[in-house]
């Protein structure tokens, strides 16, 4: 999709039905045909304007003679059967003496921004209108960071109710959400710190401000997601450690009640050979070895509870308290 737009006399950017100098060019999963066309009426090499199309593509910063192109990573959110999933995709800002030109696979909600005008910018000034979609863009990832925050304390509620896969499943995918975010901030600041010695923000003041936000809005967002990350990281290793320990105490009942029955069952057993046995052709016989049974099961259950309550891993508190008894 090709979407041509640019400035009208109240500063309003409203959209063209062609090109026109000065515009501004949104192309959205182009096709090669519009690539082809893009590149014939704005003089930016085709292999320039695919750059954002591969989804592997790693930020940078490219300046040719005829052009000037900043590759950063936004954040997108994509709406599944088990919810919604936090990504991140390239997205190319070119422009050179006769427009700027924007490429990516999906609409991005700042350029959306833009569109209607709730953002200002001007089509006839690049650099401010990149330095303006950085910013926003900053912005997009706080926001998408605290959403994936708030969603975490959601299923770490759930999961507090109740230990199912299905909320493990959400924290492992917010886990890799944020490994996501994580990777692109730092390639998204390591572009914007090489801006910094462009001679078009050095020269002008508002542009330097602007810059200077960029960047403080960027590095907020990257102690944000490297603290959530760490945050949720400890929480799932803190699960784990849960569910193994549930694990281990069901397992320690189970063997705990596979001992105790398998005394009356030894005990049950010997009488039943088919041999001469004590109080054989007894009518209370029987009753004898139901009681053996019976004493011999309570003795080896009691055993059997203060063993494993010998065993049992005391918690930092407990362990202070027998300090202060001197035991």
């Amino acid at each position: 999709m090709v979407k041509y737009f640019k400035n009208d006399e109240l500063n309003k950017l409203g959209r063209l039905e062609a090109f026109e100098e000065k515009c501004w060019v949104d192309l959205i999963n182009p096709t090669d045909d519009e690539i082809e066309d893009a590149a014939a009426v704005t003089g930016i090499p085709e292999e320039t304007l695919k750059a954002a199309l591969d989804e592997q593509e790693t930020a940078r910063m490219e300046r040719d003679d005829g052009y000037f192109m900043c590759l950063i990573d936004t954040p997108t959110i994509t709406d599944t059967d088990e919810g919604d999933t936090y990504e991140t995709i390239p997205m190319a800002i070119i422009y050179n003496d006769k427009c700027v030109v924007t490429v990516s696979l999906r609409g991005n909600p700042v350029l959306g921004d833009f569109i209607s005008n709730r953002v200002s910018v001007d089509t006839a000034k690049p650099v401010f209108f990149m330095l303006t979609f950085m910013f926003g863009n900053a912005k997009r990832f706080l926001s998408n960071l605290r959403q994936i925050d708030k969603k975490s304390l959601r299923v770490q509620a759930e999961l507090h109710r109740s230990m199912k896969n299905k909320e493990l499943i959400q924290m492992l995918a917010l886990e890799n959400s944020l490994v996501y975010f994580s990777t692109s901030l730092s390639a998204d600041i390591g572009v914007y710190k090489k801006m910094e010695r462009l001679p078009e923000i050095t020269e002008n003041e508002e542009y330097r401000d602007l810059y200077d936000d960029v960047l403080i809005e960027t590095r907020q967002a990257v102690e944000m997601c490297n603290i959530y990350r760490d945050i949720l990281s400890g929480t799932m290793d803190a699960y784990a450690s849960v569910i193994s320990n549930n694990l281990n105490v069901v397992m320690k009942l189970l063997a705990v009640i596979t001992l105790i029955i398998s005394v009356p069952t030894l005990i049950a057993s010997l009488w039943g050979m088919n041999v001469g046995v004590p109080f054989e052709g007894k009518s209370w016989g029987f009753w004898v070895v139901i009681g053996v049974c019976v004493v011999v099961t309570a003795i080896v259950s009691f055993v059997l509870i203060r063993m494993t309550n010998s065993i049992r891993i005391k918690t930092p508190k407990e362990i202070k308290r027998k300090r202060r008894r001197g035991e």
